[in-house]
Formats: structure tokens, sequence, C-alpha cells
């Protein structure tokens, strides 16, 4: 880290930006985590599609299936091959001290930020003071900067005056808002001057540049899923708009429809992990197995997945072979 918590806002608001990606997490066939397939993925990821920073662990990465300990290693795995201002580690857990403990690691092999999804709460119907206490007490066991993270999984949805309130926290530096656009875009007006806000959706990221001035899109698959080396289309309508060159940005953009289209029309309703990883592997990655509860894609599936790979647009290179079939 390269900061205290007083200044972990100011710190973020000039290194937290750009393309950050969620990583999945690649098994091998004997279900351990696959480190080199991991390192190859993160050093691709950087040198070879432009991506700015990458989120470890998270839902997309299957912790509720590692235990703290692999997810640890993965954390150390990260922070070796990328460095700390590249990398935002998902401490997210239901037992608080495991969020801690993971937090403590985190902060002591230099990272430089964290994530902290908002937690379950059983049998309750009113949960700001709860939520600001549990980040409260998480921000006072670590100066590392803190992302929340408020999903429907949670069981509810911070408003946007609940993480409004929470952003007074000195080291909460930023928010993945996974809620409709009208309460992201509250939220960045209520307090975008105190929170770095984003959402996962790419969908929406190039009109939130735009409209919100955003910086920063925090974070999901498809910047590793819609570009390769030779087709870096993601990069190139972010820059042109954050260059404030719209027209340009907004046909590049949409000339990604048809990659979106058949990601969407092939992923089963159950099985986005499996579907992104057999994605993964038709652009040359590692993408591995899936851990229970998850399911495996079907050889339906895959055959599907394939074709519409093939004919959805994606530039491989000159010196590229697109996989055969299974």
């Amino acid at each position: 880290m390269n900061y205290r918590r007083r200044e972990a806002k100011d710190y973020s608001r000039q290194h937290f930006k750009g393309i950050w990606a969620a990583a999945l997490t690649p098994f091998a066939p004997n279900l351990a985590v696959d480190e080199a397939g991991l390192r190859r993925n993160l050093r691709h990821w950087i040198d070879d599609l432009g991506i700015d920073g990458v989120f470890v662990c998270g839902k997309q990465g299957e912790f509720f299936s590692m235990s703290v300990a692999e997810r640890k290693r993965s954390f150390d795995i990260a922070v070796e091959e990328l460095g700390g201002h590249r990398t935002i580690l998902s401490c997210s857990d239901q037992n608080l001290d495991t969020v801690i403990d993971l937090a403590k690691h985190a902060q002591a092999i230099g990272a430089d930020y964290i994530v902290v999804h908002a937690p379950v709460l059983h049998f309750s119907h009113a949960q700001d003071d709860t939520l600001y206490q549990y980040y409260q007490t998480i921000s006072e066991q670590v100066e590392i900067g803190i992302a929340l993270w408020s999903h429907p999984d949670s069981g509810y949805l911070m408003s946007p005056e609940l993480c409004a309130r929470v952003a007074d926290i000195p080291n909460v530096v930023a928010i993945k808002y996974s809620v409709p656009r009208d309460m992201y875009a509250r939220l960045t007006r209520l307090a975008g001057d105190k929170i770095l806000v984003s959402t996962a959706s790419e969908e929406e990221w190039f009109d939130n540049i735009v409209e919100l001035g955003w910086r920063l899109y925090l974070c999901s698959s498809p910047p590793y899923l819609l570009q390769t080396k030779a087709d870096r289309r993601m990069r190139e309508y972010t820059d042109l708009a954050f260059r404030g060159e719209i027209a340009r940005a907004k046909a590049v953009r949409d000339s990604l429809d048809p990659v979106r289209a058949a990601l969407r029309r092939t992923r089963p309703a159950e099985k986005f992990h499996a579907h992104s990883k057999c994605w993964q592997e038709l652009l040359g990655q590692t993408g591995g197995a899936v851990r229970r509860p998850l399911l495996e894609l079907t050889p339906v599936e895959r055959d599907a997945t394939h074709r519409a790979f093939e004919s959805c647009g994606l530039r491989l290179g000159a010196h590229s072979k697109r996989p055969s079939a299974a």
C-alpha cells in the first residue's frame, strides 16, 4: 500500500480508474486451483488486452466454494503477477472474522483495495444502522481502501442515501453498485465527490462515461470475454469516450453487439460460470472446471457456444487458431 487510511480517498481518485475485470478462478480437472492457468490469464489480461486492474476471488471467482487458504493463495498470485496497484481483492464472507482476516492479508501483501459485499441479513427489514456499523468495524481494523458491493443477492439493496453515509468512512473509496440505473445515478449525484461509483454492466459503461462522467468500470468478465490481443474494442471505445470522441466511441461500442448477443443467447440460466469458462477456452485463455454447487455445460451447450463464438466476429489474429469443437 502506498497510502494510509486518511489518504485512501485521495489516492483512489488518482489511481483507481479505467477498466477493472472480475476474474474467474480456473480449476483443474481434480478441482484444485490451476495456479499456472490463473497466472497466464492475469498476465494476458493486463499485457495483451490492456485491462487496468483485476478483481480477484469475487462471486465470479467462486469464492463461496474456496477455502480461506485458497483465497489467500489466489490473492498472493495476483499481487505477485500484477503488483498491488492493479489488484482489488474480494474479502466478502458471511463471517466477519473471515472478512477481517482476508482484509489484513490483502493489506499485508501490498494490494491497494479490497471489496466487501454487503452481508445477507436474516430477519432484518431496516438495515441501515447495521450496515454502517458493519463497514465501520472493518474500516477500523485496516488501512486499505474498501469498495462496497451492494447486489440483490444480499436480499436487499443499500439505498443511495445509506451509501452516501457509509462513504463518510475514511477508507471507503468505491462501490460496485449492482442496482437499477436511477439508483446509481442518484448516488453519483449525492456522493460522487466522496466515493467512486460503478456498476458491472458493460452495456451501460459507455453511457455512464458520457452521461455521468465515470472513469471506473468495476467490474465483470466482459473485458476479457469481449476482447482478444488483436481485437481490443472495449479498450478502444473506452479510451475514445474518455477523450470525448463520443461518436467514434459509440460506433466501436455498437460494433460489439454481435459478440454480446452470442454470449447472451448461448448462456444457460444456471451456468454463468461454466459458460464463461468455455468462452475463455475458445479465446485461448484458461477456463477450467467449476466447483459444486455449480453445474458444467452439457456437450450440446458447449457445441452451441462454440458455433456462436465462430460467428460472433471477434478477431483472434493472424497467428491464432480457433479451437475445434469438443
